[in-house]
Parts: structure tokens; C-alpha cells; sequence
């Protein structure tokens, strides 16, 4: 039963980071373009309005998708309850790994919306 909680916990752990992050992405942009943090691709470094704008974009896609993506994980997980440890571990194992291909997919939407929006040069269209 502890495994279960363990990976309970586990599994609610991408939405959750999904969710704070994309929200502190769309209201609160790092002030400076930086090599550390921040949704950080060679499109969206042109300029500070590439910058704002991926970040308010990938972060409000975060937002809901982590909302989104929460609530099925914690469905999934339920049946699960009284199981043994290798198969919660299995469940578990492949929710995070949809989760990942989840958050990593944001990239393309994100820098679609970057190219609609702006020139090779970072000018707004």
C-alpha cells in the first residue's frame, strides 16, 4: 500500500510542475534573456517580445494542459489500489512517461505560434 502512495505521489508530480511553472511562465517572464531558465530556444532569444511572448504562450499551454492531464492521472491510478507493486510501478511508469511526451510536445505548438507571429529577425508581423 505505501507503494501505491509513493507512486500516486509520482504520477502527480509532472501536472503539478506543469501547472506552477506554466503559471509562474504567463505572469511572471524572467525579466532577462539567460541560459538558465525560461522556455529557451533559438527562436524565442531573438529579442525581449520573442521572449515575452513564448514564455506567456508555453506557459498558459502549461497551465492547462498540466489541469488537464491531472485529473485523468489521478483516475488512472484509483483501480489500482489493492494491486501488486510491480504492476503499480508499471502503471505508474507509463502515466509519467505520457506525461513527459506531453509536456516535451509543447514545444512545437509553442514555436509555431513563435513563427506565425514573427519574422526570422524576431520582428513582430
Amino acid at each position: 500500500m505505501w507503494f501505491w502512495w509513493f507512486m500516486f505521489c509520482c504520477d502527480i508530480i509532472v501536472p503539478g510542475i506543469m501547472i506552477a511553472c506554466g503559471w509562474m511562465m504567463w505572469k511572471h517572464c524572467p525579466k532577462n534573456i539567460n541560459d538558465l531558465i525560461g522556455y529557451r530556444t533559438s527562436r524565442s532569444r531573438k529579442n525581449m517580445d520573442t521572449w515575452k511572448f513564448a514564455h506567456e504562450y508555453c506557459g498558459k499551454l502549461w497551465w492547462k494542459m498540466g489541469w488537464i492531464i491531472l485529473i485523468p492521472s489521478i483516475i488512472v491510478h484509483m483501480p489500482f489500489y489493492e494491486t501488486a507493486d510491480n504492476t503499480i510501478g508499471a502503471v505508474g511508469g507509463i502515466l509519467v512517461t505520457i506525461q513527459v511526451i506531453i509536456l516535451i510536445a509543447s514545444i512545437v505548438p509553442t514555436e509555431r505560434a513563435l513563427k506565425r507571429n514573427f519574422t526570422d529577425d524576431g520582428i513582430r508581423r
